[in-house]
């Protein structure tokens, strides 16, 4: 997810959703309450606070969140010194790696819909249109200040658990993403001067993706088949992106073709390993 969250017209929420962890991982974010603070300091006045404080803070999935928090952490610190290279050097075939994957796992995210009825292609449709437009998007000019830091962690970190939108991409847009690279960039040669501005960056995405997975949790849950509908439209739109680049920059015709068939062949595996993990758990049960 971290590697895919990086680059611009990848999201992280396709990587979840091929892996089988995205509605998981959605109520793990929503198991995410922040009332254990006060409850903690409550604690020093009313003891039976401790209790409420400690049961708050065990209800949280760190068992999901703690080892997918730290492989991001680590593929951001890792890619960030990559991705300049591959797009300067090799984007047409990136692209098309990445095209094949979004392709190929819109297949398997059809298959989560489950019951089909006639809601499934209008939500598809909108959800293609929307993906479709965002894409499509011009970058704007922007300051660097904490505020719009704080905003754009906001935006870009609630895009990047939505399937099909790039929250690297959105940074783009918003002409923040080359100023946060560069800092990323900082951090793995110990140069920690724009740390104020990850912080800001920080605090803005745990304030958006509290708020959107509790949306998400809710939307899931009572409106399963629209919603899982919508998020496959967003994926089939966001092709656009690397479709057109591809098309813009033609570069040798069979390794484009093998990087997208490398992208199938990845989610191809996912698949199957996901297929025999359900089938090893029914068996069980």
């Amino acid at each position: 997810m971290g590697a895919a969250d990086i680059i611009p017209g990848v999201s992280g929420g396709t990587v979840a959703l091929i892996t089988g962890i995205y509605e998981r991982l959605i109520d793990a974010i929503k198991s995410v309450n922040l009332l254990f603070v006060p409850y903690f300091f409550r604690g020093f006045v009313d003891r039976k606070y401790f209790t409420k404080a400690k049961e708050n803070f065990l209800g949280i999935d760190f068992k999901l969140l703690l080892p997918l928090i730290a492989g991001i952490a680590a593929a951001f610190l890792l890619i960030a010194n990559m991705i300049g290279p591959l797009y300067d050097n090799y984007p047409t075939y990136t692209y098309a790696f990445f095209f094949g994957l979004i392709l190929s796992s819109s297949f398997f995210v059809y298959a989560s819909v489950g019951k089909i009825n006639f809601s499934v292609p209008v939500f598809i449709l909108l959800g293609f249109l929307a993906g479709f437009f965002i894409v499509g998007l011009e970058a704007v000019q922007a300051t660097h200040t904490l505020p719009i830091i704080f905003f754009s962690g906001v935006i870009t970190i609630c895009a990047m658990i939505l399937p099909g939108i790039s929250g690297a991409f959105i940074l783009l847009l918003l002409g923040q993403y080359k100023f946060m690279l560069d800092i990323l960039r900082g951090f793995t040669s110990l140069d920690f001067s724009g740390f104020s501005y990850a912080l800001s960056y920080v605090a803005g995405g745990v304030v958006g993706i509290l708020v959107l997975s509790r949306i998400l949790s809710y939307l899931i849950k009572n409106y399963r088949i629209a919603t899982l509908s919508f998020l496959l439209g967003l994926m089939l739109g966001a092709l656009r992106k690397p479709g057109e680049l591809v098309m813009n920059n033609p570069e040798n015709i069979a390794i484009t073709v093998v990087s997208a068939a490398t992208g199938v062949l990845i989610v191809s595996l996912f698949g199957y390993y996901k297929f025999y993990a359900d089938k090893k758990s029914a068996s069980l049960s």
